[in-house]
């Protein structure tokens, strides 16, 4: 499973970048709008912090629009994703631009037959958001399960990026029902290599070692 970090805070990006353990970025005006820079600026920041594709939003609602916004995000770097809104102008401008070779990543997808149409225009990714089905008593999980049923039926090359993660616990959960890819904040990235019994053991093992005089 590939890991996205879902964050425009490009101190965080370098930092997890280090790790080795980030195969790209996912962002979103509101995140941008947490940076207070130039929407630009920080796009392109982010697609020197890291290789692999970072998702940079359309704002326009209509064709037109996302067309011409598409165009510009993707003349910022070759890694650039345009992510479009599960609308049916976003599932048209979705075709032209993965027609023109631009990685499209189709957002705010809450449903199978949303996504069976995503691939079906060519979308790069398709991204099912888990936490808000949940606030709603639907289960999130499912609808990867389903979502990977129906691509591996036709053999769609569309990639299944759960968004909307929350929990440490949403991520395994992804990985076993076949997610390419898990998107989620900084926090929850850290918190995967966390356990109590991790910490309880190597405490013990360190109290061991003072007492018997072990140095390396």
């Amino acid at each position: 499973m590939k890991f996205f970090v879902d964050t425009a805070n490009t101190d965080d990006i370098s930092e997890l970048a280090a790790t080795g353990l980030i195969d790209g970025v996912t962002t979103n005006p509101s995140l941008i709008a947490k940076a207070g820079r130039p929407f630009t600026d920080v796009i392109k920041e982010i697609c020197d912090l890291v290789e692999g594709p970072v998702s940079a939003e359309v704002v326009a609602t209509e064709y037109d629009g996302m067309i011409t916004e598409g165009r510009k995000l993707a003349a910022i770097a070759e890694n650039v994703a345009v992510k479009l809104p599960l609308t049916w102008d976003g599932l048209k401008a979705c075709k032209t631009l993965t027609g023109e070779g631009t990685m499209v990543n189709v957002t705010l997808c809450f449903s199978a037959n949303q996504a069976l149409l995503a691939a079906k225009a060519g979308a790069t990714f398709i991204s099912p958001f888990i936490g808000r089905l949940d606030d709603i008593n639907l289960d999130g999980m499912e609808l990867i399960s389903d979502i990977r049923q129906i691509y591996d039926n036709y053999l769609f090359d569309t990639e299944i990026l759960a968004a909307s993660i929350r929990t440490a616990n949403h991520v395994k959960e992804s990985a076993l029902a076949g997610a390419d890819v898990a998107t989620m904040p900084p926090n929850v990235i850290k918190s995967l290599a966390t356990h109590p019994l991790t910490d309880k053991g190597l405490a013990a093992f360190l109290a061991d070692a003072e007492k018997a005089g072990i140095k390396v």
